[in-house]
């Protein structure tokens, strides 16, 4: 049987152009250490709501408050296939110039230079979404991404969309 995992997912921007970035800890299920952003699963009261997840799961890993990221929106769906479980992870950014306040066994926190994030170990998944963006940047619609193949090669990929209403455009 199929089941659904839900998560939402920041990206957090200074104004030194740095992201805000876990080195997640060796005692972690998920990607022990691997370099990942800040987020986690939606609660069952936050189903409908993921940037709200977005926000607890930031105030959670970082003690940084929501009146204290600006701009934050979402910017990436992503969907893939994890044995037998589907992953929805939503993915927004924002900007903020406040440190992280307190220490999560989750992992620890780091401001990387925009130019340095790739050259960390980085989950495939989160990598293609990290060239994704910073390819296109910040759009004024969402994208989504679902994670699969390339028919030709068999290669892993991510094949991305906007996330447009087709009859609003």
């Amino acid at each position: 049987m199929i089941t659904l995992r839900m998560m939402s997912t920041a990206l957090l921007w200074n104004s030194q152009n740095e992201l805000l970035m876990m080195k997640r800890s060796l005692t972690r299920s998920l990607s022990p250490g691997l370099w990942a952003a800040i987020g986690g699963h939606l609660e069952p009261s936050e189903l409908n709501n993921p940037r709200a997840a977005c926000l607890r799961e930031v105030w959670e890993e970082t003690g940084i408050e929501h009146d204290e990221i600006q701009g934050l929106r979402m910017q990436y769906v992503l969907l893939r296939l994890n044995g037998q479980e589907v992953r929805q992870q939503f993915f927004y950014i924002g900007t903020t110039d406040v440190n992280p306040r307190i220490v999560t066994p989750e992992g620890d926190l780091h401001w990387i230079p925009k130019e340095q994030v790739l050259e960390r170990p980085i989950p495939f998944i989160f990598r293609c979404l990290l060239e994704h963006y910073f390819s296109v940047g910040l759009t004024e619609h969402p994208w989504v991404g679902s994670a699969g193949i390339q028919l030709d090669t068999g290669e892993p990929t991510i094949h991305w969309n906007p996330l447009v209403d087709p009859l609003q455009t």
